[in-house]
């Protein structure tokens, strides 16, 4: 082996070198939007709908990033675009492709409004489970204040 500094050698070097590539590769590191999910609660709460929740990732790895952000004209930001029901309906954002050809359509609400009621418009590093709400239960009778 030849020496490279006092003590090191090649050999050295590129045992060191593997394990701290190692290290990187296998801490965890944060979600980049690009495979993160999005929660859609512009209009969602005050509607009394559940928040969406865009699959981001699942999406990602189907599609180049302009089918969505040039093509169908989605902002790089989370809440950027004005989306409601009545575009979606008209085939503009999601409706492009979810009319019931390209994939499933709007008469499956929960498939998309299925986000934890309450929370805000954002990028979610997490996976998608984490921002589920339970099945939805409708309540057996009205729920009163007690005063």
């Amino acid at each position: 082996m030849v020496p490279i500094a006092r003590g090191l050698t090649v050999g050295k070097m590129a045992v060191l070198g593997l394990l701290a590539w190692l290290a990187i590769a296998l801490l965890p590191q944060p979600a980049h939007a690009e495979y993160a999910d999005v929660v859609i609660n512009n209009f969602a709460d005050a509607a009394g709908m559940r928040p969406a929740v865009f699959p981001h990732w699942f999406h990602r790895i189907r599609f180049r990033c302009k089918v969505c952000h040039a093509d169908l004209g989605f902002k790089f930001k989370a809440g950027g675009n004005k989306i409601t029901m009545a575009k979606i309906i008209d085939g503009k954002f999601c409706g492009a492709c979810h009319n019931g050809e390209i994939a499933w359509s709007v008469e499956n609400c929960a498939m998309c409004h299925s986000g934890k009621p309450g929370t805000p418009t954002h990028f979610d590093g997490s996976t998608v489970q984490r921002l589920i709400a339970p099945a939805y239960k409708p309540l057996t009778k009205p729920v009163t204040s007690k005063k």
